[in-house]
């Protein structure tokens, strides 16, 4: 489908895709190889090198290792082709006090190892379970997704919310603030349930009027399916998503029994913890019990392939519906596109992020989903390619303040992104090297000035939306160049651009062709990037530039000698 899109400077018909456009599978996860589903094998090994790489100090992630262990998992068509484990999950028994914030190791013979079928706290993918049984409540007819949350938990409307709706919970855009710090400023779970509940909004919000992911929403979510339902947000997560899943290593609480297969996360000295080590690591969560609809479950990885996969499947998991195709479609809608031009991260389905190159990469695309977790977890579902990457770490394991693992997300993800070939049209193409911060340029001399010229090109590309972008231009001196007007063809399928395309391209080859303006003397590709995040890149293939009809340029002949590259290179998939 195709839709009007205005990126930075241009105002064209761009490649889109829509939740509609969505075919769900119907797929039972196995293990296999990455040639059973059309990957190349290399990246998905490399996944494994990459998570490992982030267990010492790294040059994007300086002073401290990103994380003490961590668990991947990657599958495409329900074909499981990584599943990997790195590290300790139990390392530290303490940390120093800032600045060095020393870690106090254990003896290597007393560590526990990270094993594929760690458990871990999964933080804020927590959130996800709360969404689906919260729509599993709309479905009932029990929830009204634009209904006032006061109508079903009455004290809500207190501090100007009376407006705000189960939706706008859902897409974070009530206006209530992100966090409160409700374990240390109220005395019980009932006195801090209660006080997240009637939270006001913050100074100056309005329902609706803004982005603000807000854990507080999700709380009174978690409290909203209680009062319909009569049980509390465990029991109907082990009874409407875990149980009917199989999902046996995934509840809130977990026993004492199961603390050996726990990844430790973090030295809470100042609230009277210790080292958190089977216990939820969410002061917030804790306090409340250990259950609450932003934090509190914890999971492996196999289990969370599962949840993908039920995803992935339209809401349907080994015979077994957790949600039906039609909710599951309206959870990839971005409700808050108009909030978009403010809050440029404010890309949110019912529950879920989309489109979020920071840490889905090349997975990404308009109807990508996904969460990531405070303790170092993240899940990126790819309904177009019917694939999913699950990394969980214990990155705050023994402090937070040794950094985010957005870097080592990244780095995983990537390696998947790159299984999957781009094919080019000829025997190989030109691809822009990946890189942040990055210019890359080809140009193409002619030779001789144009008279009446015309250029064509295949092109491929997919980036990150609005600040990383490709510019085609020409030109007369050599010093300054100028946009070349586009416009690209596939198939049936035209539109047209600036000289500059963004964003997602489609995932497939167009044919790009440009007037040349008299007297041009070469013209170039240049692909230029922000300082963190990508896409799958740029490639440009089957470079023609003809002039009155007579070859000004030919990159399948003599001529593609003659390329000058600068961080361009050739790729044959």
């Amino acid at each position: 489908m195709w839709k009007e899109l205005l990126l930075a400077s241009v105002t064209t018909l761009a490649p889109s895709v829509t939740p509609g456009d969505v075919h769900f599978a119907h797929d039972t996860l196995r293990r296999g190889t990455p040639a059973q589903v059309g990957l190349d094998a290399a990246p998905i090994a490399r996944m494994v090198t990459d998570a490992a790489a982030y267990l010492v100090p790294t040059p994007d992630h300086p002073n401290w290792p990103t994380y003490a262990g961590a668990v991947v998992l990657a599958a495409k068509d329900g074909v499981i082709v990584q599943h990997a484990a790195v590290g300790d999950a139990v390392r530290y028994t303490a940390v120093g006090p800032p600045p060095g914030r020393v870690g106090e190791e254990l003896p290597p013979a007393e560590r526990i190892p990270m094993r594929k079928d760690t458990i871990f706290d999964l933080a804020s993918i927590s959130k996800l379970f709360t969404t689906v049984v919260v729509l599993r409540q709309v479905e009932a007819g029990r929830v009204d997704l634009d209904a006032p949350v006061a109508r079903y938990l009455p004290e809500f409307a207190a501090g100007g919310k009376a407006d705000v709706t189960v939706r706008m919970l859902l897409t974070h855009t009530s206006g209530l603030p992100a966090f409160l710090p409700l374990w240390s400023s109220h005395p019980t779970p009932e006195a801090r349930l209660a006080a997240a509940v009637a939270t006001p909004l913050a100074t100056g919000a309005r329902p609706g009027g803004q982005y603000v992911y807000s854990d507080l929403g999700l709380i009174a979510l978690g409290e909203l399916a209680h009062r319909v339902t009569g049980h509390t947000l465990d029991v109907l997560v082990r009874d409407q998503i875990t149980r009917p899943l199989s999902m046996v290593d995934t509840a809130y609480n977990p026993p004492a029994s199961l603390r050996s297969r726990i990844a430790a996360t973090e030295y809470q000295p100042y609230a009277g913890r210790g080292m958190v080590w089977g216990e939820v690591h969410d002061e917030n969560a804790w306090s409340l019990g250990g259950v609450a609809g932003h934090a509190g479950l914890f999971s492996t990885a196999a289990d969370l392939a599962v949840f993908c996969q039920m995803l992935l499947n339209g809401g349907q998991y080994k015979g077994r519906r957790v949600l039906r195709g039609s909710t599951v479609r309206a959870m990839l809608v971005n409700y808050n596109a108009a909030l978009e031009p403010s809050y440029p991260e404010s890309d949110r389905g019912l529950g879920l992020e989309l489109n979020k190159h920071w840490y889905m990469g090349p997975l990404a695309s308009p109807v990508s989903f996904g969460h990531t977790g405070f303790t170092g977890t993240s899940i990126v579902v790819d309904p177009l390619s019917h694939s999913f990457v699950i990394l969980l770490s214990n990155r705050v394991h023994p402090d937070r303040g040794w950094g985010g693992n957005n870097p080592a997300r990244r780095a995983v993800v990537r390696d998947f992104g790159e299984a999957t070939p781009v094919r080019p049209p000829s025997r190989a193409a030109w691809r822009a090297t990946p890189g942040d911060a990055a210019t890359a340029t080809m140009t193409a001399p002619l030779r001789r000035p144009a008279t009446s010229g015309t250029l064509s090109f295949d092109l491929w590309y997919d980036t990150e939306p609005r600040v990383d972008t490709v510019r085609v231009e020409s030109t007369v001196d050599g010093t300054q160049w100028s946009p070349l007007p586009l416009t690209l063809r596939r198939g049936g399928d035209r539109w047209s651009a600036d000289g500059m395309v963004t964003g997602y391209g489609g995932r497939t080859w167009w044919r790009a062709t440009a007037a040349i303006p008299d007297g041009t003397t070469a013209v170039r590709w240049t692909y230029t990037t922000d300082v963190n995040s990508q896409g799958r890149g740029v490639y440009v293939d089957r470079v023609l530039a003809l002039g009155r009809g007579a070859p000004l340029f030919t990159g399948e002949g003599a001529d593609a000698s003659r390329l000058v590259l600068d961080r361009w290179v050739e790729a044959r998939r």
